[in-house]
């Protein structure tokens, strides 16, 4: 679209067939790291600090949806994010539902969210629609400071983990830990179909030439909508299982820099790439991590990623790694 925000530069990649589950053979082999890093990595890693990575990885691929592969720059995710880890956090401590009731709550109120949030905010595209959205999630990030459910400035704290079906305690962070890697596989491989299905290549569509896909028959408004709202959806799950991991939801989480970190991430990995926002995740987030020693200046550094990533590589990580070897990943 002309007036989007932010261009998305894929890698020129050469085609190739793809294979099962709509994977190329790059991708598969991609995918397999990734699958044999998730299952060795709590092995030889802190599993608090890999169940956060594969969270923020969740929230990023969910956020990639729709600006990489739908050209719409939300500055409003973090209220579905954090709305996600508010109803989740409730519905477990205060109703006591199990864990996975918990995250499909708030990944379903992300979602119905979204739709109200959306139907507005498609109305309008470029950076119309990024303020859309920015207004929209500060007026739920006040909702959240006023609202008894949430604590207020205090948050939702002692956040019970719970039984997991009723079944399997949920108290050691080894035990959790699988339950956060199933959940963060299965919306990775969820967004990675809905890109590679007939409903995505229209969303590219839509990215590269609205108008002319609109002369096509395709109603447009409704794929960004339907796009928005599964994109909002799988950042509430992203929220809800962070929530269940830290046993906390706080304002942090539907603040606006939880926004601009999400599109840091995805900046820093690849914008319009599957595995981009993951890599740019982990990236960032093992930043924040080992660099925490150096306070306010962990802010600065991430501002210099990003203005070196905006400048040099385009593409992010990934783009650039896929551009090299001329594969789409």
């Amino acid at each position: 679209m002309a007036d989007t925000a932010i261009s998305v530069a894929a890698p020129d990649a050469v085609h190739e067939e793809a294979g099962l589950f709509g994977f190329t053979r790059a991708q598969a082999l991609a995918f397999g790291v990734l699958v044999a890093f998730v299952l060795v990595s709590p092995f030889f890693l802190y599993p608090v600090f890999l169940m956060k990575v594969l969270c923020f990885a969740l929230f990023a691929c969910a956020f990639n949806l729709l600006i990489g592969y739908v050209g719409l720059l939300s500055f409003g995710h973090a209220a579905f994010f954090g709305m996600g880890g508010y109803i989740a956090g409730h519905t477990a401590k205060v109703w006591g539902l199990t864990p996975e009731i918990a995250i499909i709550g708030g990944g379903a109120v992300g979602a119905v969210l979204g739709l109200g949030i959306g139907w507005l905010a498609i109305r309008r595209s470029g950076i119309y629609f990024a303020m859309i959205t920015l207004a929209m999630a500060q007026m739920v990030y006040f909702f959240c400071l006023q609202a008894p459910f949430t604590g207020g400035e205090d948050g939702i704290q002692q956040i019970p983990r719970g039984r997991l079906f009723g079944l399997i305690p949920l108290d050691t962070d080894f035990t959790l830990y699988w339950l956060v890697a199933a959940i963060f596989l299965g919306g990775f491989l969820l967004v990675h179909r809905v890109v590679h299905s007939p409903f995505g290549q229209v969303m590219k569509a839509v990215r590269e030439n609205e108008p002319r896909a609109t002369s096509l028959g395709y109603r447009t408004d409704d794929y960004k909508l339907l796009a928005f709202v599964l994109s909002a959806g799988l950042a509430g799950v992203a929220g809800g299982t962070k929530a269940m991991v830290f046993g906390i939801a706080t304002l942090t989480d539907v603040h606006w820099n939880m926004s601009g970190e999400v599109v840091l991430m995805t900046l820093v990995g690849g914008l319009g790439t599957v595995f981009g926002p993951v890599v740019g995740a982990a990236v960032i987030v093992t930043m924040q991590n080992y660099l925490a020693e150096f306070g306010a200046w962990v802010t600065v550094i991430q501002g210099v990623i990003f203005v070196a990533c905006v400048l040099a590589f385009r593409r992010g990580v990934v783009g650039e790694i896929g551009n090299l070897l001329k594969v789409r990943l």
